[in-house]
């Protein structure tokens, strides 16, 4: 993508109401959404977040198919979250937000209890052992996700990194997590929700014609 075309998408998105992009300083000196993303929306819908959304594919089919939830994107490349905020508002879907900033800094833009359900969508596994800290899995992002999800609230992970899907599944496993569902194909063996299925990324869409199998975990923190 052309230097050009980002910075008008970075212009754009400064003016979609659906996009919110505070910075690191603004965060930790008290982001003003915290415990109080309902009014964002102005409804008490649950929350459901897409991390590390891209094009926001996830955000934007999931609110589709849920006019009783509220979605919201969270990626740090604002180029591609602009297509999910754009299509969003094309469409006037008021149930969809764009957040632009690290992921790492999730416990302080969402109040404990706030989110009802994480997609995690094809995250880069970070294979080399130097990169655990930052696979989106390991157990400090866990014990992240754990302070803002509900007591029940659900945890979603789809990836054509068999590694990943391994590495989670065995920490899981460790830490006595309840997994509510697993899948290392899920185009192939039944069973996978629907939502699995039928909506697909940008890079899946890839992956698939590569012929990568794309695998799925659903599971409990709390």
């Amino acid at each position: 993508m052309g230097s050009k075309n980002k910075l008008k998408r970075f212009k754009e998105n400064e003016g979609f109401e659906n996009v919110i992009q505070p910075s690191r300083e603004e965060i930790k000196a008290g982001f003003p959404l915290r415990g109080k993303w309902s009014g964002q929306f102005k409804n008490n819908n649950p929350i459901v977040l897409e991390l590390g959304c891209g094009k926001g594919e996830y955000t934007v089919g999931l609110a589709k198919q849920n006019a009783d939830k509220n979605f919201i994107g969270i990626d740090i490349k604002g180029a591609r979250l602009w297509r999910g905020a754009k299509t969003a508002v094309e469409e006037n879907m008021g149930n969809v937000a764009f957040l632009r900033t690290q992921i790492e800094l999730i416990d302080e833009i969402f109040a404990e209890g706030e989110v009802a359900e994480i997609w995690i969508t094809f995250p880069d596994p970070q294979i080399k052992f130097k990169r655990t800290k930052h696979r989106m899995t390991n157990q400090v992002f866990l014990d992240r996700y754990r302070k803002i999800l509900k007591p029940d609230g659900i945890v979603h992970l789809k990836t054509d990194s068999e590694f990943m899907h391994g590495y989670t599944l065995g920490l899981l496993h460790g830490l006595g997590l309840e997994i509510i569902y697993a899948n290392h194909d899920v185009y192939k063996n039944e069973g996978s929700p629907k939502e699995v299925l039928e909506i697909q990324t940008f890079y899946e869409k890839q992956y698939l014609e590569k012929g990568k199998p794309i695998t799925y975990l659903q599971f409990k923190i709390n």
